[in-house]
């Protein structure tokens, strides 16, 4: 992952789980930094980030937007390597392909989309 992004997405995983079991978001310095760090690997842009961090409430939103877009860009993107490796293994380059198109078409996690850009590269697209 680039700069060891695990670095950022675990604590927020584990900051998210809390939150989602009852216990309040205290923006501490290190709980902002961590919120503004992660940020920008799930595709928020600066704006939007220090918008949030405004009040507990919508950095909590924020939060739980982070955790989503790790989650479900992960989840897109094993989906699309799975299916993309079947066609591949099946002598369909095109249908592989195409399965990376369409997860590049709605993908936003930079760390996801580099990882599909490098597939579809290497399937000589």
């Amino acid at each position: 992952m680039e700069k060891n992004l695990e670095d950022d997405w675990y604590p927020i995983r584990m900051l998210d789980n809390r939150v989602q079991q009852g216990e309040p978001l205290v923006l501490t310095p290190e709980v902002r930094g961590l919120l503004q760090r992660t940020a920008p690997t799930v595709a928020i842009n600066e704006a939007e980030t220090e918008a949030a961090l405004a009040s507990p409430e919508k950095a909590t939103a924020l939060l739980q937007e982070m955790r989503r877009r790790i989650t479900e860009g992960s989840r897109r993107l094993s989906r699309a390597l799975n299916q993309m490796y079947r066609l591949r293994d099946g002598r369909d380059l095109e249908g592989a392909r195409q399965q990376l198109r369409e997860l590049l078409a709605v993908e936003v996690v930079p760390h996801y989309r580099n990882i599909a850009e490098g597939q579809l590269e290497k399937l000589g697209d």
